[in-house]
């Protein structure tokens, strides 16, 4: 279970940093990205959006993050950063 829970919150992490580095992102893109269904993918960003991240969903086109919100920077372990 444990392992289950670090594999989620290492893809909500690279989700989060995909959105910060691209324009728009599909369910598609992500869950072949992530190798999960769409419908996780669909779970994934509510977890964000529950956590208070601004997502912008445009129908037909994809997710991306409200203009100007960052996270701030973040020092990952090079196993962590390698996960990415």
């Amino acid at each position: 279970m444990i392992d289950k829970e670090i594999s989620r919150l290492s893809r909500l992490i690279a989700l989060l940093t995909q959105l910060q580095s691209k324009r728009l992102l599909t369910a598609t893109e992500v869950s072949k990205k992530f190798d999960v269904s769409v419908r996780t993918v669909y779970r994934d960003i509510k977890a964000l959006e529950q956590a208070g991240v601004p997502i912008l969903m445009e129908e037909g086109k994809g997710y991306s993050l409200m203009e100007g919100y960052r996270l701030p920077p973040v020092m990952f372990t090079e196993s962590e950063a390698n996960a990415f």
